[in-house]
């Protein structure tokens, strides 16, 4: 009796561990940055607790350093449902949902505590419904940071210092018509192409913010940083409409309270990066110009507000401005 009972126990453990094998679901997430940067560190908290919301029932395989495409393509995937998550910059989201691209004008935002109110309220919240309608879930804002241009021509100390130079910018056309303004040379290009694009000459310089800089490791490539602090750059946590729908209410609500501890952590690392990163750029061999003449940028990108205007609806930008 007892050598028949072994091998049925043994049946008997193998079935529930099969049980439990097919009840895991692994969702694949994707970023551009690498697993230290702030992408990463927002991404694992959100990984985290959502697999323990879910108990288990939820897991994350995570691809940084543009592992599943660029940007541009890891949004799409999301929409068609062949990837399960990306946290993105909304530089190429406005693509997607044109709406969007009302947060990358230059010069918007006043600091970081005004960005983040404005896209944790109500206006936020209007654009991720924007985005629900065209088969993205955005889970929470995630962050990215004021970008700062970079180059290997000269320093920045205004804005007509950067006529002329060469820039990658993203596949972004509010940014380009703004970058314009000072004379730039815009350069869309895909974010995993920069490096060696820097590295060869073919862009004189690239924009992003200081996290973005440190985790790709420009100073390697570039001579010259500038504070300019252009534009603020959102990010969001995305989730396929092919997971979503499937989920149960509470399973829902995990989802979403985990990608709320995800934005936190992630704005926190931006906050920490722009704290420390500026002196570690500077013993990599960077030159920073920390005093940038802001208003030069502010005056050459005011002609380009009347096509903004037209194009969001000046009442929609002025309630931006007026958040508190």
């Amino acid at each position: 009796m007892k050598a028949l009972l072994k091998p049925l126990a043994l049946a008997a453990v193998l079935a529930t561990a099969v049980t439990g094998a097919q009840a895991q679901t692994i969702l694949k997430i994707g970023y551009a940055t690498s697993a230290t940067s702030h992408y990463g560190v927002g991404s694992t908290v959100f990984c985290e607790e959502m697999e323990k919301g879910t108990q288990g029932r939820f897991k994350c395989q995570q691809f940084p350093s543009s592992a599943l495409g660029g940007e541009r393509e890891q949004i799409e995937a999301v929409q068609l449902g062949t990837q399960d998550l990306v946290n993105t910059s909304t530089g190429p989201l406005g693509n997607f949902v044109p709406e969007v691209r009302i947060v990358d004008i230059p010069f918007l935002f006043r600091d970081y505590d005004h960005a983040r109110k404005v896209m944790d309220g109500p206006i936020g919240q209007d654009l991720q419904k924007k985005m629900a309608a065209k088969g993205l879930i955005n889970l929470a804002w995630t962050e990215n940071g004021f970008r700062h241009m970079t180059n290997n021509k000269r320093p920045l100390n205004n804005a007509e210092d950067a006529a002329g130079l060469k820039m990658r910018t993203m596949e972004n056309k509010v940014h380009m018509d703004g970058y314009k303004t000072f004379g730039i040379l815009p350069t869309p290009m895909p974010f995993p192409e920069l490096f060696t694009a820097l590295q060869q000459g073919t862009v004189d310089g690239q924009e992003n913010p200081i996290p973005v800089i440190l985790a790709s490791k420009f100073s390697q490539v570039q001579k010259h940083l500038s504070l300019t602090g252009h534009v603020y750059s959102p990010a969001a946590l995305i989730l396929s409409p092919a997971v979503w729908n499937k989920l149960s209410d509470a399973d829902k609500a995990v989802f979403t309270a985990a990608a709320r501890k995800g934005a936190a952590a992630q704005r926190k690392k931006v906050n920490d990066d722009e704290a420390s990163g500026i002196a570690q750029l500077r013993a990599e061999g960077m030159q920073v110009i920390e005093k940038v003449n802001g208003e030069s940028f502010r005056r050459a990108v005011a002609p380009a507000y009347a096509n903004f205007a037209k194009e969001f609806g000046a009442d929609k930008i002025a309630a931006i401005q007026a958040v508190r």
